[in-house]
């Protein structure tokens, strides 16, 4: 289900953005120190959670169970996993115990959240994060997951991951990054497949160039309207020197083109050090007279900063996507459309 966010956007600006220029000393995105979770080995539990919409099938729950017995890992259900409130997987107080019950149970030693839709940031306030902080644990997930992750990251230093949802699909491309990644500790390079297929040249999946360049700093962002609609609450890092990653879905481009702005208005797109645009799917102009393309709204608000920016990355709401942390530092290449970590995310 995908619920409607819009509604949800703030005006607010982001009054606790402070600090240097995104060409100076790079700054903590975090005011905790950095911590990351224990690597992911078979045996090990993860922990299934809905913090957000709700599942109605049963049956996606057997396959994921199933998808993460075939990686090696035992799954434990949260006790709310099931449950239902309108659109919401329970109350706020229901999926925020769920969240919390895992991170506190030494026996789980990683957290997935089964879907998105909406209902993260409504449980933020209902966390412990001094618990968090001491539990340090793998979390995973995208879309609306994305205020969990970024707000846990905010709050206690400990990288997150924005990777595939519990609903999968859990295919080898998407599987490869998360086994690389969360069980080998890599400090891979993300990087789009290749694949000419029946044709002369490659058709999906491409990279575009919006500004060349390489650049380094944290790896911050995951769904475009999630971060718009949390500007001005204390659940967001710093952005000073980040590399900012976006990605969205169902937006019409003149929404895309709000949000871009207002996070130029919010001072965020003025203090990162590099950009990156993964899927925007179903983006579609809308039914008004004439509408920008994708391409030149990006072109109006990011090509201006010059710095090394470029879009078409596997994140978001596609198939096969990459798992990125939130937090850890990165090099991305704009001209090739790479994302180099420059360290394993997992200890």
């Amino acid at each position: 289900m995908k619920f409607d966010r819009r509604s949800f956007l703030a005006l607010a600006g982001m009054s606790s953005l402070v600090g240097m220029g995104r060409r100076g000393k790079l700054w903590a995105a975090s005011p905790f120190p950095q911590q990351k979770a224990a690597r992911l080995r078979k045996g090990n539990t993860l922990a299934l959670v809905n913090p957000a919409g709700a599942t109605a099938h049963r049956v996606e729950i057997d396959i994921l169970v199933e998808s993460m017995n075939a990686l090696g890992l035992k799954v434990k259900l949260g006790e709310h996993v099931m449950s239902r409130y309108g659109y919401l997987a329970g109350g706020d107080k229901e999926r925020a115990a769920d969240v919390m019950d895992q991170f506190a149970d030494d026996s789980v030693d990683g957290i997935l959240a089964m879907r998105g839709g909406w209902g993260c940031a409504r449980i933020l306030p209902r966390l412990d994060f001094d618990i968090i902080r001491q539990n340090p644990k793998v979390l995973v997930g995208y879309s609306d997951v994305t205020a969990l992750l970024v707000a846990v990251y905010a709050k206690t230093g400990l990288v997150t991951f924005h990777g595939p949802l519990g609903i999968g699909p859990w295919n080898s491309f998407s599987v490869d990054y998360f086994k690389r990644i969360l069980f080998q500790g890599e400090a891979a390079t993300l990087s789009n497949p290749s694949v000419i297929g029946d044709n002369l040249t490659q058709v999906a999946d491409r990279v575009r160039t919006i500004h060349g360049g390489k650049a380094r700093g944290k790896l911050l962002g995951g769904n475009l309207t999630v971060l718009t609609a949390l500007m001005g609450s204390e659940f967001l890092p710093e952005w000073e020197g980040s590399i900012l990653f976006l990605e969205d879905i169902e937006e019409a481009v003149y929404r895309v083109d709000r949000m871009l702005t207002q996070l130029k208005l919010a001072g965020v797109l003025d203090r990162i050090s590099g950009f990156v645009f993964g899927k925007c799917t179903r983006c579609l102009p809308g039914q008004s007279y004439g509408s920008l393309t994708l391409e030149q709204v990006f072109d109006d608000h990011i090509a201006p900063l010059q710095i090394p920016a470029w879009q078409g990355a596997m994140i978001g709401h596609v198939a096969h996507k990459f798992t990125v942390p939130v937090g850890l530092d990165a090099e991305i290449d704009a001209d090739e459309g790479t994302i180099q970590l420059l360290e394993g995310a997992v200890r």
